[in-house]
């Protein structure tokens, strides 16, 4: 287009200026060699004209037919190159669609229509297609060979680090990843993986230098790269917490800085506070962690955060707590587990009833169940709301790949993925018994709440194992003969005298007699003691029983 402009351009100046010259007639006289030449103006212009353009052409075809076999060569050259570049383009389509029989064929004719040292994608596709045919000593030698060349080093080294994490080769895997990560830190694939080999081998320092990389690259955005960075500083203010709590300390807050809702990053803080006795520093930390989310470790953390505290002093603690967030379940259930440490049965009830009201779920049952066990030691009770919370919902846990832990930690055990651990419930499980289909509600488990059961006289205030007294009091009765023979002892035995009964006679009986009186019941009694369905004797032969021996030859008499 700005050829044809120019030419344009061109031919109207040549035209502008003939006019020019037509409205200005002229003679034109030349002596040459004493030799008088004269034409007119219009004419010569002309004349100079026609002879440089005959010149022009001349050159080009001069020109032409000089560099005529060298402008053969390159166009056989060039239309053998588009051929290979066909070829290649239709052998890396036919490895992408797993065509290893296509795919090695047009690397043969790439090969015999590209020079391989001019285009390097001929290895990549003879390696892709020995991948596909299975051949992986020959695949990793293409890889290798492009990995020490430095226009294809990064393709080498990923198809080395794919292939040695295809073989469960992890140490190799992380040498390509880190070599790779240092010649080119923008890689996302080799950054990542080697932020997580670092990662796993506790290098916390290596590892948030090459996040600062990757955030200077702009590989991953900010907010990415701010959360990744208070991860790695948590895992390393973790380890730091025993022994340095200061940096524990740093860490930490630094962490809160970059991402304000980190819950394990505001606990960390607090305990290496706590070390430090700066206890109203740390009660703000988790105070302020708890009002944006509340979370059980946080709870336990500021409700224990002095070990001298009475159990008075934890329950104002952790009703602290709900004020800062009221009607929430973790709230009550904080302020339940401090109530029933203190003894007060009828705070924790309430609010662990309050606390499966607004959730039903595993902890709030199992709650009600250490409650009743404390405060009544109904075994019934107790085994209603263990089988309560045994249909409920379980409770939030961390959670990363299917993995359950009980604590936070930086990295996945199943993946290695880092910041992989969520909160949440485990296993997605659904709410609702499986017996019936119907949602579990406090309301019905109260209905369905057995009575409590009255505890013996002679048991004890304090002992309400009632099952276990009636177990042994039903053992005696067993053991016990039903007409158990009075034999005179052979020692003097304290006898048992009855209310305003005149004093004994002496027998006449060379034997001592018992003193006259009312006769217990079981003695006079026709009637046998019905045997116990539990409790009886044990079926051993060598155990004799009492009552079937016979009786002794000499007996007693009663006045």
């Amino acid at each position: 287009m700005v050829r044809l402009v120019v030419f344009a351009l061109l031919v109207l100046a040549l035209g502008y200026g003939f006019a020019w010259l037509a409205d200005r007639p002229g003679d034109l006289s030349l002596i040459w060699e004493g030799q008088l030449y004269q034409t007119r103006l219009i004419v010569a212009a002309t004349a100079i004209i026609a002879l440089i353009a005959l010149v022009m052409v001349g050159w080009w075809l001069v020109r032409v037919i000089w560099t005529s076999p060298h402008s053969v060569t390159r166009y056989f050259r060039a239309r053998k190159r588009d051929r290979g570049y066909q070829a290649l383009s239709t052998g890396l389509i036919a490895a992408g669609a797993g065509n290893a029989l296509m795919a090695r064929k047009m690397a043969a004719r790439s090969r015999g229509l590209i020079r391989a040292d001019q285009e390097p994608l001929i290895a990549l596709l003879e390696a892709q297609a020995a991948l596909i045919e299975g051949r992986h000593d020959e695949a990793r030698a293409k890889f290798e060979a492009m990995a020490n060349d430095p226009e294809t080093r990064e393709l080498g080294l990923r198809g080395l680090y794919l292939e040695a994490r295809r073989l469960g080769a992890n140490e190799a895997a992380r040498q390509y990843a880190e070599r790779a990560a240092d010649n080119a830190p923008y890689l996302p694939w080799a950054a990542q993986a080697t932020l997580e080999y670092r990662s796993q081998s506790g290098r916390w320092d290596d590892a948030i230098r090459l996040l600062e990389q990757q955030k200077a690259a702009r590989v991953i955005d900010k907010a990415e790269a701010d959360r990744l960075r208070a991860v790695l500083l948590t895992a390393r203010a973790t380890e730091k917490l025993e022994n340095d709590p200061a940096g524990a300390r740093d860490d930490a807050t630094h962490a809160l800085k970059l991402s304000a809702d980190f819950e394990p990053a505001a606990i960390i803080a607090a305990k290496a506070l706590f070390r430090e006795d700066k206890l109203r520093k740390a009660a703000s930390i988790l105070e302020q962690a708890w009002k944006t989310s509340p979370h059980p470790e946080i709870g336990s953390t500021y409700v224990r955060a002095r070990s001298g505290d009475s159990t008075a002093d934890r329950l104002k603690r952790a009703e602290k707590l709900e004020n800062i967030r009221p009607n929430n379940i973790e709230s009550l259930l904080v302020v339940a587990q401090a109530a029933l440490d203190a003894q007060d049965f009828a705070k924790a009830r309430t609010k662990a009833e309050a606390a499966a009201r607004i959730e039903p779920r595993e902890a709030a049952f199992l709650l009600l169940a250490d409650i009743e066990e404390a405060e009544t030691g109904d075994q019934g009770r107790i085994r209603h709301w263990l089988a309560q919370a045994l249909k409920a919902p379980r409770d939030p846990a961390w959670v990363a790949d299917g993995y359950v832990s009980d604590k936070w930690l930086p990295l996945s055990p199943i993946s290695g993925k880092l910041d992989a651990f969520v909160w949440k419930a485990p296993f997605g499980q659904v709410e609702g018994p499986v017996e019936d289909g119907t949602a579990i509600t406090i309301d019905t488990a109260l209905k369905s709440l057995p009575p409590v059961r009255e505890v013996r006289p002679e048991s004890g205030a304090n002992d309400h194992r009632v099952i276990e007294l009636e177990r042994a009091a039903t053992i005696a009765r067993a053991a016990r003969p039903v007409d158990e023979p009075v034999v005179a002892p052979k020692q003097p035995v304290k006898q048992a005298q009855p209310i305003a009964s005149p004093a004994p006679t002496p027998a006449t009986s060379p034997a001592p007699s018992p003193a006259p009186g009312p006769t217990p019941a079981r003695q006079t009694s026709d009637t046998p003691e019905p045997r116990p369905f539990f409790g009886g004797l044990p079926d051993d032969p060598g155990v004799r029983n009492k009552s079937a021996e016979p009786e002794p030859k000499t007996r007693l008499r009663l006045f």
